[in-house]
Parts: C-alpha cells; sequence; structure tokens
C-alpha cells in the first residue's frame, strides 16, 4: 500500500537517503561520477530537516504492507517540495514544484504522478494559481512532465558541481491543469 502524508521531522533522514541514491541511479554521465558518489545523506536530511520545519510542502510516498518485504516495515520511497516561486523561474508562475524524487524500484506505479498532485494541491491551498519546475535537459525522466500537460516556457543553465548543465522550466497555468491530468492514469 502507497500512502502521500506531509512530512514529518522524522523523515528527513530517510527524505536525504532517496535524495541521494535518486540522483545517483538518474544522473550518471550527466553530472560528474565524483560529485555522485560525494552526495552525503546527512547534508541532504539536514536540508530537508530544515525545510519541513520552516513550512515548505514536503510530502512523501509511504510504501507499507503487502508493498515492502516482510518484516521491514513501512518505507519512504519517494518524495516532492513545494513552496511559492523563487528565483529565475519566479516570471514563470506563483508556486514552484522544488523536487521530485521515487527509487528506482518504485518508479512507472503511479508514485511521481500522485506525489506532484500532492505538491499541487499544496500550491493550490497556499494561494498558488501556477507552478512551474526545472528539470535538467538530459534528465531521461523530464517526458514525465510533458505528459502531465507541462509545458517547456524557459531554458536555462544552472552550475551543478562545477559543470554547467542545462535545464528546463515546465509550467503548468492554470495549476487546475496540472491536478487534472496528475489525476489521470500514467
Amino acid at each position: 500500500m502507497i500512502e502521500i502524508r506531509k512530512a514529518r521531522p522524522a523523515d528527513a533522514i530517510a527524505i536525504g537517503a532517496v535524495h541521494v541514491a535518486a540522483w545517483r541511479s538518474t544522473y550518471p554521465g550527466i553530472l560528474p561520477e565524483s560529485y555522485l558518489a560525494g552526495m552525503s545523506v546527512s547534508r541532504n536530511a539536514a536540508h530537508y530537516d530544515q525545510a519541513i520545519h520552516r513550512g515548505t510542502g514536503v510530502m512523501v510516498a509511504i510504501a507499507s504492507g503487502e508493498d515492502v518485504p516482510e518484516g521491514s516495515g513501512s518505507r519512504i520511497v519517494g518524495f516532492t517540495t513545494a513552496d511559492k516561486a523563487r528565483g529565475r523561474g519566479a516570471s514563470l508562475a506563483d508556486g514552484e514544484i522544488e523536487t521530485l524524487y521515487v527509487l528506482d524500484d518504485w518508479r512507472d506505479q503511479g508514485i511521481g504522478r500522485h506525489l506532484i498532485r500532492a505538491a499541487g494541491e499544496h500550491l493550490r491551498e497556499i494561494g498558488c494559481t501556477s507552478a512551474f519546475l526545472w528539470v535538467l535537459r538530459d534528465n531521461p525522466s523530464r517526458w514525465f512532465y510533458q505528459h502531465l500537460g507541462g509545458k517547456a516556457a524557459m531554458e536555462a543553465e544552472v552550475r551543478v558541481a562545477g559543470e554547467t548543465v542545462s535545464q528546463t522550466a515546465f509550467v503548468w497555468n492554470p495549476i487546475a491543469t496540472l491536478l487534472a491530468n496528475a489525476r489521470q492514469p500514467s
């Protein structure tokens, strides 16, 4: 069984672990291997702990019951963060989906769709009428955002681990487009 809920401070370590695992599986060949190998669960956990405490919309996907090996209890298999828009993308929309990560073994099961819907609902609740997110241009999962009706609206370059990489902003305006498309089965 998969449950989507608002993150709690105790979830920060598991969220940090999902972040590191997702980057290591998604970005080989896109970002330097030395950077990926040096990523720290504890540093990422500290970042997400702060986000949870300051009220950022951090939502987690929890697998439990028959969906996890016997005796392992429930576990976080994905998460998303969303808040008021910031930076360059703020001219595109008033809400930003900052992150969306799902562990490899849990992809293609609708978890990302449920998480992005939860992010969109959080943004709507805090008064946002539109949403955007940045995705690295070479991210193999960028089709997911197009499938959910996101429109490529801006290209930009960002420095990650000393490398310049291209990214694309996908926009949902109005946010109801994202909410409706995320409701549909993938």
